[in-house]
């Protein structure tokens, strides 16, 4: 009887996640996952179980990693006001293959709307911890007077999630490094005191 093949599952995951950030879900075959991730069919099936799970697998993780760079890039700074910019500007990557993939969540809510209750909770986890972490920090730059205080730190906490969002749309439909840099700047800029 034949060995299985041993492979890194990490290293084949990370594989899956770019296959389904550049394609999205419904276009991604499972002979594009498994080309990509170097592995057999039935390895797949074995470590990962279906397409489907290996997808939310993959934008689990996606979206762990990228929710942790955001709050780090916010909170690093001790002025609110810079850490919102940098998170902002953190999104634009300067590599343009990497920019134009713009964001696995936001390619999924595109896909998928509101229609999958899987990826709808995961996106709500993610989203309600960024918010919270974008309040506390408004909070921060209105009582240090960078930021507007007669602005609603809740309204301003959604705002920037929807910038967000907004800015790795315009990365994945082209837009170019200056421009979405100048979106982030403006958007900062209407928060100052």
């Amino acid at each position: 009887m034949a060995r299985p093949r041993e492979f890194d599952r990490d290293a084949a995951l990370e594989q899956a996640r770019q296959v389904f950030w550049a394609k999205g879900y419904a276009s991604t075959s499972t002979d594009d996952l498994v080309k990509a991730m170097d592995i057999g069919r039935q390895s797949l099936y074995n470590a990962f179980g279906d397409k489907w799970q290996l997808y939310v697998e993959a934008l689990t993780d996606y979206q762990q990693r990228s929710t942790s760079g955001h709050v780090h890039r916010l909170q690093a700074p001790a002025s609110a006001i810079k850490g919102i910019q940098q998170m902002l500007e953190g999104l634009v990557a300067e590599d343009d293959a990497e920019r134009a993939l713009g964001c696995m969540g936001v390619v999924s809510a595109s896909e998928f709307g509101a229609n999958e209750p899987v990826l709808s909770a995961l996106r709500n986890k993610s989203a309600t911890y960024l918010r919270g972490k974008l309040l506390k920090r408004v909070r921060e730059g209105q009582v240090a007077g960078e930021i507007d205080s007669a602005l609603d730190a809740g309204d301003v906490a959604n705002h920037l999630l929807m910038s967000m969002t907004g800015i790795q749309l315009a990365a994945r439909s082209g837009a170019g490094v200056a421009e979405l840099r100048r979106l982030a700047r403006f958007t900062v800029d209407r928060l100052k005191a």
